[in-house]
């Protein structure tokens, strides 16, 4: 079959739920948005094909951890732009993330319609970067400071652990829409999630599972 799959892991992750406002409360586990931003930075042609993700397995237990952190808001650095006092722009938030985790990630490529060449072509560029260990940047999971590791995947077993997860994010972009803009604009999807034996079966993005928003006249049938 024409599947990929990838182990990645790190020592800290946090996956922010939607509903946590201020203070970073983490998702138990990854989300489908942060593993295909993984896939994507280890493999990515946003022309020719988007990552879907199928199936992430939960390999190391779950466990949290709580800490405070200095972080810097309502403020952009950028060319021309004002410098930025750290001590003016600076506040401290709770973060609850994950420790020590481990997943194993199956997706599949799915090729856009301006695509012209041949998918195995695709899968065998995307193999042989994770055998090398190659990326476009650092994978990071769900913060830029909590580095990912990736490889091959192995023949670890998921953990036997069932849970109603509720609603979880899928993504936050139209997986439809691949032309770089300066500003992309959000298309949030959610769907129900359900760990059951350490393995969460991620649907379709065009599946009825996956809940998502209006799209204006704008957006019907476009492929930007």
């Amino acid at each position: 079959m024409n599947e990929i799959q990838v182990e990645i892991w790190g020592d800290f992750a946090c996956f922010s739920r939607a509903e946590s406002k201020v203070e970073r409360l983490t998702y138990p586990m990854i989300t489908p948005s942060a593993a295909r931003g993984v896939l994507s930075a280890i493999y990515s042609k946003p022309p020719e094909f988007y990552w879907q993700v199928k199936k992430i397995e939960v390999l190391n237990p779950i466990r949290y951890i709580s800490f405070k952190r200095n972080e810097v808001i309502n403020c952009k650095i950028g060319r021309g732009m004002k410098p930025t006092l750290v001590e003016e722009s600076r506040t401290q938030r709770q973060t609850v993330a994950l420790k020590d985790v481990r997943y194993r990630i199956t997706a599949e490529m799915i090729p856009q319609p301006s695509f012209k060449g041949t998918v195995d072509q695709l899968y065998e560029q995307a193999r042989r970067r994770i055998a090398g260990g190659k990326c476009f940047f650092q994978p990071s999971l769900g913060m830029r400071e909590f580095v990912c590791y990736f490889s091959e995947p192995t023949e670890a077993e998921p953990i036997p652990v069932d849970l109603d997860i509720g609603i979880m994010l899928y993504d936050v972009f139209d997986l439809h829409k691949y032309k770089v803009t300066e500003k992309a604009e959000p298309f949030v999807t959610v769907f129900k999630a359900k760990l059951e034996q350490g393995v969460l079966i991620v649907p379709p993005f065009d599946s009825d599972e996956v809940l998502k928003p209006e799209r204006g006249d704008k957006d019907a049938g476009s492929t930007v």
